[in-house]
């Protein structure tokens, strides 16, 4: 290396050191830019850990219990056990269809006067009525409602023998979530709503606030090239980005007891690449509103709200419009969604994180060099 491109390199070196302590100092000074830096991702943490849930609970099931044999009450006895389930024990269908279109319980179901002959056949059915207003809470509860009923008869078959007939029973298994707990996909994908709000969300709104008040205008007319400048601002943001990705991970497993199935290196790794993608969301929202307000209703809508709705994080993309699939796919976070959901629950899959990395890489090299493209346009 030559004397003068040491030269370049030690300018450059010192013009970006000064840049970045500058944009600390600021950083540190506003309180509004810790709070939504910090302070929000902690609310969001214990909101979407403890405050969502995907899960049923306290179901209401009424029971038509028309057979008084041991083998019926034992059954009755296993679906009370449950904790998901409240359970109501009435003598007769009717009572229990009066309590349906009352809509004073979720569910029916029915064991008819025969049940006891039946099950010592090995032919035992009962009727399942669920409320249809709600299909997401109906699957739920006959998901319960059947699980409850199998444990009954397993371990009604392990006390009496083969002979006592044992009819079919349906052996499930839970892949990726052994708890059945809607948690353990809710906290993972708060990391990438978490990673979107900082990056995106904060940084529009800090540039954008720069430049309102002319600062960076003040700043371009030292020896500082835009580069610079757009890199000192990723920096602190970027710090702060990993500090609410370190509360994400302490939480889901300290508070939520979330397991971590791939490799931690990888999912930082991964993190870290979102994170610049955010940032360049950020940058290159800014360089084209220049407005505090503008900058901030752009971000929530082009970045913030389609990370939630339309990513995977609330609905499967698959059960959705193909119109909405394609914007969906379009997203960088419906990527890193995906990679982050596999990397808890599921593992390493090298096919997927390699995918999803790609994908990311050329969607980080893209926006930063737009960004910095609008951004010197705008200063000629």
């Amino acid at each position: 290396m030559t004397g003068a491109r040491r030269g370049a390199w030690r300018d450059f070196r010192r013009r970006l050191a000064a840049l970045i302590r500058k944009e600390f100092r600021q950083l540190l000074r506003d309180r509004s830019n810790l709070l939504i830096g910090i302070g929000l991702p902690i609310a969001l943490i214990l909101i979407f850990g403890y405050g969502l849930s995907l899960d049923v609970r306290d179901a209401r099931l009424a029971v038509a219990l028309e057979d008084a044999s041991p083998a019926a009450y034992e059954t009755v006895a296993g679906l009370e056990g449950s904790t998901y389930m409240s359970t109501t024990v009435v003598r007769s269908l009717a009572a229990a269809r009066r309590l349906m279109d009352e809509h004073r319980v979720d569910a029916l179901l029915y064991l008819p006067a025969d049940f006891a002959r039946r099950a010592a056949a090995g032919d035992a059915r009962v009727q399942l009525l669920l409320q249809g207003g709600d299909p997401t809470r109906s699957a739920a509860i006959r998901g319960y409602v059947e699980g409850a009923l199998a444990q009954g008869e397993q371990k009604r078959r392990d006390r009496q023998g083969a002979a006592a007939g044992s009819g079919v029973v349906a052996v499930e298994r839970m892949w990726f979530n052994a708890a059945n707990d809607s948690t353990w996909y809710l906290v993972p994908g708060l990391i990438v709503l978490i990673m979107t709000l900082v990056g995106t969300f904060l940084t529009a709104l800090v540039m954008a606030r720069e430049w309102e008040r002319g600062t960076l205008e003040s700043l371009f007319v030292t020896p500082v090239r835009p580069g610079e400048v757009l890199l000192a601002k990723i920096v602190p943001y970027f710090a702060v980005g990993l500090v609410g990705l370190g509360m994400c991970l302490a939480a889901a497993r300290l508070l939520f007891d979330v397991p971590i199935q791939g490799s931690l290196s990888v999912l930082l790794a991964a993190s870290m690449l979102y994170m610049v993608v955010s940032l360049g969301i950020g940058l290159l929202i800014s360089a084209f509103t220049r407005n505090q307000f503008l900058a901030s209703q752009v971000a929530i809508l082009a970045s913030f709200m389609p990370s939630l709705m339309l990513s995977g994080f609330v609905f499967d993309l698959r059960n959705v419009p193909p119109a909405v699939q394609v914007v969906g796919h379009l997203l960088p976070a419906t990527y890193f969604m995906e990679l982050v959901k596999t990397l808890f629950l599921a593992g390493t899959y090298w096919p997927i994180v390699l995918k999803d990395c790609a994908i990311l890489a050329l969607y980080a090299v893209a926006l930063l060099a737009l960004a910095r493209a609008v951004t010197r346009k705008r200063l000629d």
